[in-house]
């Protein structure tokens, strides 16, 4: 158990310029070096903080003012469905319009987006064995995909009545159905709808995971990421 933990958090700590027989040297070499963790409960409690800081990070990022509507690698679009919407409607003067309906599903996603801390904090304390040899054997992301695994229909249930709630508080719905019945005063165009709630609530999640992986790839590739005693024994210096 204790070499498989110790392999998984040594990783991120090689050179990536190594070979694949120099990788798995310097592997070898971690585990029967002095320096290695001393027992399981060592290597498990440092995996486990590493996520905790990780997806608290991550939440945080996403909760405050524009975390994603400042963020343009999971700011919020347009839905693809109502994008022909959006286009008639700048070309005649609503520009405005659309710009803050925008603005209003980012700011919803933001309002739900602290409620996730809870769910990863529970499948941090539930991770097992196993979770972990998945984990090993992944990629890059590999604990975001369990996160997403553990977490994702849990945060869909979650979110949703308080994305619902969030884009009524802040004018989503509003901006929406002030932009569509402009479209739809215009002669001869073809009716659109869309589940608003649930598109939000899927986007919101998506930039969360987006930003979960983010933060695992820092704290498997930068030693600077490794901001406790405990990160910096387990990951090495």
């Amino acid at each position: 158990m204790k070499k498989i933990f110790f392999l998984f958090l040594c990783i991120p700590v090689l050179s990536v310029s190594s070979s694949p027989a120099g990788l798995l040297d310097d592997v070898m070499k971690g585990l029967n070096s002095p320096s290695a963790a001393s027992d399981d409960s060592t290597i498990a409690s440092g995996l486990k903080e590493a996520l905790s800081i990780g997806t608290g990070n991550a939440v945080k990022s996403v909760s405050q003012a524009d975390g994603y509507f400042g963020n343009e690698m999971i700011k919020i679009l347009m839905p693809k469905k109502i994008q022909n919407v959006a286009e008639v409607l700048k070309k005649v003067g609503y520009q405005q319009q659309v710009d803050d309906f925008i603005l209003s599903m980012n700011r919803a996603a933001e309002k739900a987006a602290p409620m996730a801390a809870s769910f990863f904090i529970d499948a941090i304390k539930e991770m097992t064995f196993d979770d972990a040899k998945k984990i090993l054997a992944g990629g890059d992301t590999s604990a975001t995909d369990f996160f997403k695994e553990k977490t994702h229909d849990k945060l869909f249930t979650a979110f949703k009545p308080v994305i619902s709630s969030s884009v009524n508080e802040v004018g989503a719905t509003r901006s929406y159905k002030d932009m569509m019945s402009q479209y739809e005063s215009v002669p001869f165009l073809p009716k659109e709808s869309l589940d608003l709630d649930n598109y939000v609530t899927n986007k919101a999640l998506d930039g969360l995971f987006y930003m979960v992986g983010q933060e695992e790839k820092k704290i498997r590739t930068n030693p600077a990421a490794r901001v406790t005693d405990l990160l910096k024994s387990v990951f090495g210096k």
